[in-house]
């Protein structure tokens, strides 16, 4: 391919590429400068159009063959990443206004947004660790409690963990398969080989720990709780969608069969379970996000049980209807000046008399996260568990569907609070400023598209 083609299909990478240089160049020339978060948004929401005009458009190519691919698909996916990115980096002006926030989510965008395009498993690396280095940073960023330290080790040595796995499972690959290409996965999982099997073996296993499957699951309610609110919100919705769109890529259309099949149910099966379960005893909003996301990582990881033409389609479109209420969660919080009180499910008690839009909003956000009909999580669950039944795999279908049913409490638990009991006692709570209020609109006004016409991103997924 010519340089304007290569250009073209990596115009969203290149524009987060410059939106990194303009924040690094402003910080070098004004120090901490209001201008970063404007700068910011309008980076990633110009690389979010780009990538939506290259899904319209039907752009297809292979700018460095075998390594990185741009089919309409990944386009739309980068699209609807890059979009949920917006109002996360919106609302961070109450704890990041000029701040090293911004060039640092850029960073990890753009691995984000590498992994949707990676055609081996050399780019997929490449791409997960420019997405998770950033972060371990902001976890500790703010430092404003004395875990967020330990929190952000420990983040920082499971995930590495998860990277020598797959190192260690790519390197079997390419030993087994005589390749590093994604499509060589496909091989390994009908191979009688020990070998590719335990390549196979790895590479999940990998994935399972960046995803926080359970028992890999430990080190996500210490560093969603630890982190400053914008962080949490990023990890949960940016760092999870980016793990397992890799993981549909490294998937694919490959059929999956036994053992693979036990180890895909089960474990997914018993984050469902675990992770609805804990999540009910949790005393703060980010560590019940954390033990809901361990949840619906295992809602997601049900997909790759399903026919491999739907995966990909199944997967995003469970992201982006997961991803856009996460946001609107965080988003629509009042803010406090103390950090560890900002969250706490003890503090929103009454909140529908003292900010009844933000309690309204956050309701909203706990009905899709259950799956509530008419919200979009009800449709994203639906055609998770549809493909599953469809593959033969019902039994686990069904104990799937009961598991994601005692997740319904603690949300109406958190809507119990803010509608059903006497206000809490004064905490410093504040009204979220205006800009934050214009991202919880924004995520919203996603949330109404994506429930009202989903067929406008199954079609193009």
């Amino acid at each position: 391919m010519n340089f304007t083609a290569v250009s073209i299909a990596m115009a969203p990478e290149h524009l987060l590429l410059a939106g990194i240089v303009a924040l690094l160049i402003l910080d070098v020339v004004s120090g901490r400068a209001r201008a970063a978060l404007p700068l910011a948004v309008a980076f990633v929401a110009a690389a979010a159009i780009a990538a939506a005009w290259l899904g319209f458009t039907g752009w297809t190519g292979a700018p460095f063959p075998g390594q990185f691919v741009l089919t309409p698909p990944a386009a739309f996916a980068k699209a609807i990443m890059l979009a949920l990115a917006v109002p996360v980096i919106l609302f961070s002006k109450d704890d990041f206004g000029e701040g090293e926030f911004y060039p640092l989510v850029l960073s990890s965008l753009y691995g984000v947004c590498l992994l949707a395009s990676a055609e081996s498993f050399l780019t997929l690396f490449l791409g997960i660790e420019l997405m998770s280095i950033p972060v371990y940073v902001l976890v500790l960023l703010g430092y404003r409690r004395p875990e967020s330290a330990e929190a952000a080790l420990k983040y920082l040595v499971l995930s590495g963990t998860a990277s020598a796995s797959f190192l260690m499972g790519a390197s079997l690959m390419y030993g087994s398969t005589g390749s590093l290409g994604l499509a060589s996965f496909g091989t390994a999982l009908s191979s009688p080989d020990l070998l590719a099997r335990t390549a196979v073996v790895m590479v999940v296993a990998a994935f399972f720990l960046k995803a926080a499957i359970v028992p890999f699951h430990g080190w996500a309610p210490d560093a969603y709780e630890a982190a400053s609110v914008p962080s949490t919100a990023y990890m949960a919705v940016l760092v999870k969608a980016g793990v397992l769109v890799a993981a549909a890529r490294v998937f694919g259309t490959a059929h999956v069969a036994e053992p693979l099949v036990g180890l895909l149910a089960i474990l997914p099966l018993v984050s469902i379970v675990w992770g609805n379960l804990t999540a009910m005893r949790q005393p703060g909003l980010r560590r019940m996000i954390a033990y809901s996301s361990i949840a619906h990582a295992g809602y997601l990881f049900f997909a790759f049980l399903g026919d491999g033409p739907g995966r990909f389609q199944a997967v995003v479109f469970y992201l982006a209807a997961y991803g856009v209420m996460n946001v609107l969660a965080f988003a629509a919080l009042p803010s406090n000046p103390v950090d560890v009180e900002r969250d706490k499910l003890e503090n929103l008690k009454g909140l529908s008399h003292t900010h009844p839009f933000a309690a309204l909003l956050i309701g909203i956000a706990m009905l899709s996260l259950a799956g509530i009909p008419p919200f979009p999580g009800f449709i994203a669950k639906f055609l998770i568990f549809k493909n599953v039944m469809a593959a033969g795999y019902t039994t686990w279908a069904v104990l799937g569907l009961v598991g994601s049913y005692i997740g319904i409490y603690f949300y109406l638990r958190v809507i119990q609070f803010m509608y059903m009991s006497p206000a809490a006692a004064a905490t410093g709570r504040a009204p979220s400023r205006g800009i934050a209020m214009g991202a919880s609109l924004l995520c919203l006004a996603g949330s109404i598209v994506i429930a009202l016409l989903p067929a406008l991103f199954l079609d193009r997924l």
